[in-house]
Formats: C-alpha cells, structure tokens, sequence
C-alpha cells in the first residue's frame, strides 16, 4: 500500500527486454538502507517488486500484463519516474490509500498557470468516470490528488507548486499519458451500490 506522496523522482539508467516483459534499473535518492529485495515501490504509480538493489539503484521487472495497461510501455532510458516506498503499519498517511494497480491510461488535454499553481485537466480513459467525483482523490502517475470538477470526458485538478516541483508533473506536457488509479473506496462503493441494485 502507498499513498500518494511522492519521496523522490528516480530516472531510468538502464532497461532490459525480455519476453514480453521488462526490467529497469533505476536511480534515485530514496534511502535503500531498510528496502529488502521482495519489497514494493510505486513507480509512477505502477506498484513493482525489487528485484535487486545497491545504495543509489534499484531493478524492477515489469510483466506483460502490466506493460499493457500503464504508460511503462513508453518508458526509455533517462524517463523520470515518481517513486515512493510501501507504507507500514502504523505510518502516516499523508494522502490516500493508493494500491499501485493502474486502473487506465489518462492523457493532459489542458495545462494552465494560476496565481501560483497550475490547473491540469486530463482526460478520463473509458470506464472510470463512475469513479471519479469532485472534491474525491485520485492518483495520477502515483501522486494523490483531490479532484476539482469533473466534466463529461475529462476532470481537473489543482497542483500547488510543491507538488510540482517534487513530481514529474513539472515538467509534463499536453499530449503525454499518465497512469490513473481511481480511489480504492470509490470503487467499493460504487460496487457494493451496484450488487444492492441487482439484489433487489
């Protein structure tokens, strides 16, 4: 479990294909001293494995699957990535309950300064709108974010300039993709709604 506060933007320093599936080496700052080979670690909100590690590296593997569903299969060498380490038991929660599961692939249609902080409006990919309300959180390429209007095909949120200075959301551009993940208390809700309705 993660959530949604980022510890450290890592960048790519090494990729290997393999059949269908992918392993990274990266870099960053975050303190490896207490991460364990099997540990977690949110990658732009992807939740992958630690496969190996030195002090300033970690690898990761990336299966298929994954590779299908979540903006990794753009990744290259020198790609900037949001990394946080798994909560535990106890830690605070600073922003949501964040799985790492990427629900579906958004992309930044509107990018907007605003006395002080930037307005983005991504688009919502097919099937997640249900899920997605205003003033409710969302984690976009990992990071937590609260949503502040939701239109007919997309939403918009508000990024003060600590969070864009301490995410990849600094340098993001119209055009590029981002992972989505919807809150995980939304999609209970709506589907515990859902299976009452058919019930009856």
């Amino acid at each position: 479990m993660f959530t949604g506060i980022i510890s450290d933007v890592g960048f790519i320093k090494s990729l290997k294909k393999g059949k269908g599936d992918l392993g990274l080496t990266i870099q960053t700052k975050l303190p490896l001293d207490n991460v364990s080979i099997g540990d977690s670690v949110s990658c732009s909100g992807i939740c992958l494995t630690v496969v190996n590690k030195s002090s300033a590296q970690i690898e990761v593997e990336i299966s298929k699957e994954t590779l299908s569903v979540s903006t990794s299969k753009y990744w290259d060498i020198s790609s900037k990535l949001n990394l946080e380490l798994s909560s535990v038991l106890g830690s605070s929660m600073g922003g949501h309950i964040v799985t790492g599961h990427v629900d579906g692939i958004a992309i930044l249609l509107e990018r907007k300064n605003i006395a002080g902080s930037i307005k983005m409006t991504f688009s919502i990919p097919t099937g997640l709108k249900k899920y997605i309300a205003k003033k409710g959180s969302i984690a976009v390429d990992g990071i937590s974010l609260t949503v502040n209007e939701v239109y007919s095909a997309s939403f918009e949120v508000n990024i003060i300039s600590h969070t864009s200075n301490s995410t990849t959301l600094s340098s993001i551009e119209i055009g590029n993709k981002v992972n989505i993940e919807i809150d995980i208390i939304a999609r209970y809700a709506i589907n515990a709604i859902q299976n009452y309705v058919k019930s009856e």
